[in-house]
């Protein structure tokens, strides 16, 4: 059983981040999917196929972290999988959003297969957690798209159990997923990313 005033509060965070992103053209449409933990096994997700800009309480429901609904007979994103697994790897995690912005897919699409992007030189790098100077570097891994989530999903556990310090991955010619420890951070790191994205965008044009 979850606390369901803890439940309420997590579906309000994620209803006005679906607002947010949705408004900054990041979440067109019925795409994306957000999560944010509720207690050490249960977390509050969208209900799958979900307009984000408009969504309300009752398209948020509750799964544990098998990703198995919980008092609902709705469907959560077929996805889910991938946001459970970084609530079981990391116990600080307080939330997980996946973005679809044009920057984030295009970017994907350009990186050579098996080459994670790097960021290094940013002032903006500091917006992630841990990350104090611009004079690190920062490496974002590209996953290919699957439909197996459950094979992806161990894929990015292992990948991030070997480097728990990174802030996100991309899925090729997908999007991104970034995490925090509340739904404050989740949305610094989404709006850190699409600047650096930008950024890395900008400098391939200009320099191919």
């Amino acid at each position: 059983m979850f606390d369901v005033t803890r439940y309420a509060v997590a579906a309000d965070a994620i209803v006005e981040a679906g607002r947010f992103l949705y408004q900054r053209g990041w979440s067109p449409a019925t795409s994306s999917n957000y999560s944010a933990r509720i207690d050490e096994r249960h977390i509050a997700i969208t209900v799958s196929g979900r307009h984000k800009g408009r969504l309300g309480a009752g398209d948020v429901m509750v799964v544990d972290l098998a990703g198995r609904p919980v008092q609902s007979q709705c469907r959560s994103s077929a996805e889910t999988r991938l946001h459970t697994v970084l609530y079981e790897l990391f116990p600080e995690v307080g939330a997980v959003l996946h973005t679809h912005s044009v920057k984030a897919t295009v970017l994907s699409c350009l990186l050579p297969p098996g080459q994670p992007l790097t960021l290094e030189g940013y002032e903006l790098q500091k917006a992630f957690v841990g990350v104090d100077t611009h004079e690190g570097r920062v490496q974002v891994p590209v996953f290919d798209n699957s439909q197996d989530i459950d094979a992806l999903a161990e894929q990015t556990r292992a990948w991030f159990r070997a480097h728990p310090e990174q802030p996100g991955y991309l899925i090729r010619g997908h999007g991104l997923y970034t995490w925090g420890r509340t739904m404050d951070d989740c949305l610094r790191h989404v709006e850190a990313f699409e600047f650096l994205f930008e950024c890395e965008l900008e400098t391939m044009r200009v320099r191919p």
